[in-house]
């Protein structure tokens, strides 16, 4: 297990991803959360941090049966991956900004190849454990828990066999999984903490656990954050939002007990569509859980 305590050197990572989505305008993701005034929030945190700007997608490329997009999906995220690589080799942080959940599959295999074995914690209110077969929509959003996890669909990771370990993968919050999906995730040996499984034991337990099991001999964990893990009412800035979801303190706290844990190597925030977003109020969110898993406290 590698300590990442003095990891203050942070990468921030835009890609403007809406492709593997159903509607429009998560692309614009990294540019609300930026607007949030991260960076001097970071400066005021004492972090020694980097904008890389964002990666653009190609605006043709081939879709294939039951992959949407695919071509300019995996060209985007296969320089998504060279870049979260390049930071984590130079000793710094990387924060992706999303776009929409596709993103994951640039993102957690560098972190696999630079690190070795890595866990995965997936904060989502859907499974994304879909492949090609079992997604009803083709939307690649919905599959990059189940590619990174070596569940295919294989296209979207031409990289080389850098998966996280199913039984190092945690999701948090699901409340909206295909019947199929929720198959697949428990043939993978994925554990999975849906928001009932938080009603009854408590968000702090269950992220105790999750740090337990993402953490447990691995050399670091990745934290993949979707925004509408967290309830509509206070991040309506969303595609797909589903009632009844994290409330916002119980996203602050899971930040906060993941910075506490020093595993942390490498961080996914995706799904911010402004486009749906009430004055920035998600983007504005997504920034502060942002900044709470680098350390920001409220005393």
């Amino acid at each position: 297990m590698k300590n990442m305590k003095n990891m203050k050197k942070v990468d921030i990572i835009g890609i403007q991803m809406d492709l593997g989505a159903s509607k429009r305008g998560v692309n614009m993701g990294p540019a609300a959360i930026r607007h949030a005034d991260i960076f001097a929030k970071l400066d005021d945190m004492g972090i020694d941090w980097r904008d890389k700007g964002d990666i653009i997608p190609q605006m043709d490329g081939e879709s294939k049966p039951g992959l949407k997009h695919c071509g300019q999906i995996v060209e985007a995220n296969a320089r998504l991956y060279s870049e979260v690589l390049e930071s984590l080799k130079g000793g710094r942080m990387p924060i992706v900004l999303g776009g929409d959940h596709s993103v994951a599959a640039g993102s957690v295999p560098a972190a696999v190849r630079h690190l070795g074995a890595v866990g995965v914690i997936w904060i989502d209110a859907h499974g994304d454990f879909n492949n090609r077969q079992s997604s009803p929509s083709g939307n690649m959003h919905g599959m990059p828990f189940s590619a990174v996890c070596g569940c295919g669909p294989e296209e979207m990771m031409p990289y080389g066999p850098y998966f996280a370990d199913p039984r190092h993968a945690v999701q948090i919050g699901a409340r909206d999984v295909d019947a199929v999906e929720r198959q697949r995730l428990r043939e993978a040996g994925v554990t999975v903490f849906s928001i009932t499984e938080i009603d009854r034991m408590g968000l702090a337990h269950v992220v105790s656990r999750a740090i337990e099991i993402a953490g447990a001999g691995t050399q670091g964990i990745h934290v993949s954050f979707d925004i509408d893990a967290v309830t509509p009412d206070e991040a309506p800035g969303v595609g797909t939002p589903v009632h009844s979801g994290l409330t916002v303190r119980e996203a602050f706290l899971a930040m906060e007990m993941l910075y506490e844990c020093r595993q942390v190597c490498s961080m996914d925030m995706v799904e911010v569509n402004p486009i749906l977003d009430i004055q920035n109020k998600t983007g504005n969110l997504a920034c502060e859980l942002i900044l709470s898993l680098l350390g920001k406290t409220v005393f």
